[in-house]
């Protein structure tokens, strides 16, 4: 694990040479080439060396923070050309995605992984406050400043007590002990609820994306929501006894609130909100799906986190180059594109229908193994998901529809259609998203 984080430090000094904005970006997707030929156990952390280690969750997820990271930089093709500072953004994408998702991802001691957890607002703050389009950036950028570190201060004290009680902080000997503390329970779970995000925590989400750059969107769906589910399902090894009393109540909330937003996903005009709150309706499925605490859960929530991640990141690329066409991402201005770009109306197409979970995505394999743990938690979460499932489709149709079909605006007099490195970049999202399902035992069977 050490080998990635030295040719990681190794990048940095190549943010600052003169023309070397795709090599920064090349080396990324050797490095994704890389990892994907480390050696794997399934059943135990394996690669072990200073403190890292790696099991399947750790596995999936560093990878899709690598490739995910090699994208950004792809999508972000505008700054080169406007010579807007691209050094410095080259330089916070790998000390995000270095030293913190990756670090974060990987390291198995719990302090630590609060440390870089918490860490990785820093630069993700820095891309929406420097690269954000309105003035409003401030204010998103101190909800998700606030929002977090608001529930993080109990986090660290609860990692301290269970330091206290167990003499060690190794991830791999929690599975050793089980606390019945409530409070310990609420303090160490409630970071990472708010970090998913769950419903009644959720407000800075919305706002973090409308005011992020299109690299700030893309990091922002495809990671840092899945830092909380990692969190999650690592930590509640540790809480089995306390959460069999109160998981109810997390799931009760996603449940109700997945319903609420998928619903408010039908008013929205922005392109970037509505993408957004779907984002939030997916993952209160995830959080109900972890709180049961069953098999199918914690696989279907992990397969779930994947796939979310990558459609995610694709649905904000596709908006961000409609944003650099039309200069606006309201859904009034935004129409009749089909007209324009045919053949991008068909990745608008793949993208919606891997959102509303059509097959062969990852989604459609996550969703069939939370709804199934769901339902065998209680009969009664059917009408909820119900509802979730069939409004995920209706508001992924409502965009579509909305984008593509309808008399386009008559101000829109010069256009210039797809680039292939648009193309390429929205290719590179759909297909892990659907041809990881032909190895689907690597998520599904440990």
């Amino acid at each position: 694990m050490m080998k990635f984080l030295m040719m990681m430090m190794f990048m940095i000094p190549l943010c600052f040479k003169k023309n070397m904005f795709w090599m920064v970006q090349l080396m990324m997707m050797m490095m994704t080439l890389m990892f994907l030929n480390l050696t794997l156990n399934i059943m135990n952390f394996s690669n072990l060396s200073y403190m890292m280690g790696c099991d399947l969750i750790s596995y999936g997820l560093i990878l899709l923070s690598i490739w995910i990271s090699s994208l950004m930089i792809m999508a972000s093709e505008s700054l080169l050309k406007k010579n807007f500072y691209e050094k410095y953004f080259l330089l916070n994408i790998i000390l995000l995605l270095v030293l913190l998702l990756y670090l974060t991802f990987s390291i198995m001691n719990l302090f630590m992984f609060y440390l870089f957890f918490e860490a990785s607002l820093i630069p993700t703050l820095m891309l929406i406050i420097g690269w954000g389009y309105q003035p409003e950036r401030i204010q998103a950028g101190m909800y998700l400043l606030f929002y977090t570190l608001f529930v993080s201060l109990p986090l660290l004290l609860g990692i301290f007590f269970l330091f206290l009680k167990m003499n060690t902080m190794m991830m791999y000997f929690l599975k050793f002990y089980d606390f019945n503390l409530l409070l310990l329970y609420f303090s160490m779970v409630m970071a990472f609820l708010v970090k998913m995000p769950m419903y009644f925590t959720h407000l800075w989400l919305p706002k973090a994306h409308v005011e992020a750059p299109i690299s700030g969107s893309m990091i922002l769906a495809a990671i840092m929501l899945k830092l909380g589910g990692y969190g999650l399902l690592r930590i509640l090894v540790v809480m089995q006894k306390v959460n069999l009393k109160m998981g109810f109540i997390w799931v009760v909330i996603s449940l109700v609130g997945g319903l609420f937003i998928s619903l408010k996903c039908f008013c929205q005009t922005d392109m970037k909100s509505l993408i957004a709150y779907s984002s939030v309706a997916h993952m209160s499925i995830v959080i109900g799906g972890i709180m049961t605490m069953n098999y199918w859960g914690f696989m279907g929530s992990y397969v779930l986190m994947i796939g979310h991640g990558l459609c995610s990141s694709g649905m904000f690329c596709l908006s961000n180059i409609n944003y650099e066409r039309v200069n606006s991402r309201s859904l009034f201005l935004n129409k009749g594109m089909m007209t324009f770009m045919p053949s991008m109306s068909m990745w608008w197409f793949l993208f919606m229908s891997s959102n509303m979970a059509a097959p062969p995505s990852l989604n459609l394999m996550g969703e069939i193994s939370l709804i199934n743990s769901l339902v065998s938690w209680s009969w009664m979460s059917m009408f909820m998901l119900m509802g979730i499932s069939f409004f995920s489709a209706g508001y992924s149709l409502y965009l579509y529809s909305f984008t593509q079909h309808g008399k386009y605006n008559m101000s829109m007099y010069s256009f210039y259609s797809g680039l292939s490195r648009e193309y390429l970049m929205l290719l590179l999202h759909w297909l892990p998203l659907n041809i990881l399902v032909l190895k689907i035992d690597y998520m599904m069977i440990w």
